[in-house]
């Protein structure tokens, strides 16, 4: 079967299955580069890809700059292209199954508590002085963020509807896609309350968003527009130690959710992760500090002995 028709029917069983878009086209980019390269070398039909193919292609991008993460990524999904072929028996073995993932040297930012107060206090600084609506939108960001754990996507696509005031909960339509309802605490609910109060006074002459967060036009706020938001917002801050993003927030809230000694399970459900091992790798990271942990929770702690 020709590689450049065999990746296509691949990329129509993968939007079949409802990937995000955004899943979609990292397959797509990756496999074009792939296929590239298998013409380049004469390789031209899936059944005359070989372990060598891979080795070869993995190496060369790697003598490119590829650092392992990248290698990885690239890794593994032409490995579940190749596993469908094997599915719909196109080959028998996987070439790309005996290929080792590349050692990561992960390091994973977070933010400590002066970071997010400097943050908080800067928009808090403007929404006194200037009471921009951009220093109330992006200060309730920043909160939502840090108190959630929410993606960028899941915070662009947030409703008032998905919010329940009353119960403390929001529904979150995920990475997985479906949704899902997690709890939200009271400071949360505070904030975004006030928010709201606010945008419905700065819109008064037209109807409110159903979006939670939107740009000065009343219209959705967009993943770049959140983006471009924390560049600016970084280059004020100058933090030389810790990445200014979405995923940092993230990261930030699972961490200090592992180190309060909440159950593995507990953070996966809030963090949503599909699978408990996602959970567990983070918990390995930032659950280690075995005396803290246990200076903090052992059981003798509140015994009279």
């Amino acid at each position: 079967m020709l590689l450049k028709f065999a990746i296509q029917d691949f990329l129509d069983d993968r939007e079949f299955k409802n990937l995000t878009p955004k899943t979609i086209e990292s397959y797509r980019g990756i496999l074009k580069q792939f296929e590239i390269f298998c013409t380049d070398a004469g390789v031209l039909n899936v059944e005359d890809i070989a372990d060598n193919t891979m080795k070869q292609y993995i190496l060369h991008f790697q003598r490119k700059g590829n650092n392992a993460t990248t290698t990885n990524s690239k890794l593994q999904r032409v490995r579940a292209f190749l596993n469908y072929m094997i599915e719909c028996e196109v080959i028998k073995v996987n070439p790309a199954k005996k290929i080792q993932k590349a050692k990561e040297d992960i390091r994973i930012d977070v933010f400590t508590d002066y970071h997010i107060k400097q943050m908080l206090n800067y928009y808090r600084r403007i929404k006194q002085r200037e009471k921009a609506f951009y220093a109330y939108r992006d200060y309730s960001v920043i909160v939502v963020f840090i108190g959630t754990g929410l993606r960028l996507s899941e915070l662009c696509s947030l409703k008032w509807s998905d919010i329940n005031f009353q119960q403390h909960t929001m529904s979150v339509f995920g990475k997985n896609r479906k949704r899902e309802t997690i709890p939200i605490t009271d400071k949360v609910v505070k904030e975004l309350s006030a928010y709201k109060l606010y945008c419905e006074q700065n819109f008064e002459d037209q109807a409110l968003s159903d979006f939670v967060f939107t740009n000065k036009d009343n219209k959705q706020l967009t993943a770049n527009a959140v983006q471009n938001v924390f560049k600016r917002l970084s280059k004020v801050m100058n933090f030389r130690d810790v990445r200014l993003s979405s995923h940092t927030f993230r990261h930030t809230f699972c961490q200090r959710c592992i180190q309060s000694g909440m159950s593995t399970f507990a953070v996966q459900r809030l963090m949503r992760h599909s699978s408990i091992i996602v959970t567990e790798r983070y918990a390995a990271m930032w659950g280690n500090d075995l005396k803290e942990q246990n200076d903090r929770f052992n059981p003798l702690n509140n015994l009279d002995i």
